[in-house]
């Protein structure tokens, strides 16, 4: 009898710890959906303010986590988005991850749960932004956007025609003939915000053809100066989500919204908050002067 009661108290500690693990694996797991997540940074195009080997925190309450189907996407399907209430907002030069936008195609955006890229917001819904000699701009705003250290250098290496030698991409989006921009003078561009209504005419729909063609999944072109949206001509187009230009702090070396366009609110993970973690993979050593440090 009393070997059955010992067996008796090992199996409920057994079972005790098993669900104890359980119900921490599930509470991490829900944090990781609706609180905060984790990302390591591969590359330089944040330096100074985040360095490769850098884990840092991501803040999903400040929009709101996103609630969509994920066995769907992570086929590849079309999902729809939704968020969970926001307690805060995105304000211009904080860094965001988010999914890069075109996972397949350049001409197309999309989802993908296995590319994530984290920049700096430069310009909001509602913004006009533009480039004027590498440095960025929003009209009606006189604060330094993005890291205006780099942005001189690019235009030091572009006055002096060192670009090649950097491996500086010049041209820059839409790539249309109709807009003759580059990463050192371009713009205006509005941004737009949700419910806003543009005219469609050529110049706007190489601006926003991307963005309504993910909307509407439906394709627009041109027809002369007509804008069509697969057969039905369009002359004023209103916006079902909210759009973001996001930039590397390493101007020279950054993929980012002067080459790839705008970013659409649903593909926002969050807000990068902290510094939690931070290895020299060169050094294989961790960086401790980098620990917990806040990311600004």
């Amino acid at each position: 009898m009393a070997l059955k009661r010992k067996l008796s108290w090992f199996v409920d500690k057994l079972l005790n710890l098993f669900l104890i693990g359980c119900g921490l694996v599930a509470l991490w797991v829900l944090l990781q959906v609706t609180c905060i997540a984790t990302f390591r940074i591969p590359s330089d195009s944040m330096e100074p303010a985040l360095l490769p080997g850098d884990n840092i925190l991501v803040n999903k309450w400040v929009m709101g986590a996103r609630i969509f189907n994920i066995w769907d996407a992570a086929e590849g399907k079309e999902v729809r988005i939704s968020r969970l209430p926001g307690l805060g907002e995105i304000k211009r030069n904080d860094v965001l991850v988010f999914n890069f936008p075109y996972p397949a195609r350049w001409d197309s955006i999309g989802l993908n749960l296995m590319t994530y890229y984290v920049k700096r917001c430069v310009a909001l819904p509602g913004d006009t932004f533009e480039i004027s000699q590498a440095h960025y701009k929003v009209r009606g705003c006189n604060m330094p956007l993005g890291n205006v250290d780099s942005q001189d250098g690019l235009r030091r290496i572009i006055e002096n025609g060192r670009e090649r030698d950097w491996g500086i991409v010049m041209s820059g989006y839409p790539y249309n003939e109709l807009v003759n921009w580059d990463i050192m003078n371009f713009g205006p561009l509005y941004l737009p915000a949700k419910g806003d209504e543009v005219e469609m005419n050529p110049e706007h729909a190489a601006f926003y053809k991307n963005v309504i063609e993910w909307e509407q999944k439906k394709k627009l072109f041109l027809r002369g100066d007509t804008v069509l949206l697969n057969d039905s001509v369009i002359c004023a187009y209103r916006f079902k989500e909210n759009y973001y230009f996001v930039t590397g702090d390493k101007v020279m070396n950054s993929q980012d919204s002067r080459y790839w366009g705008l970013l659409p609110e649903p593909l926002i993970v969050g807000k990068a908050v902290r510094i939690w973690k931070s290895v020299d993979r060169e050094k294989d050593r961790i960086r401790w002067d980098r620990i917990w440090k806040r990311i600004e």
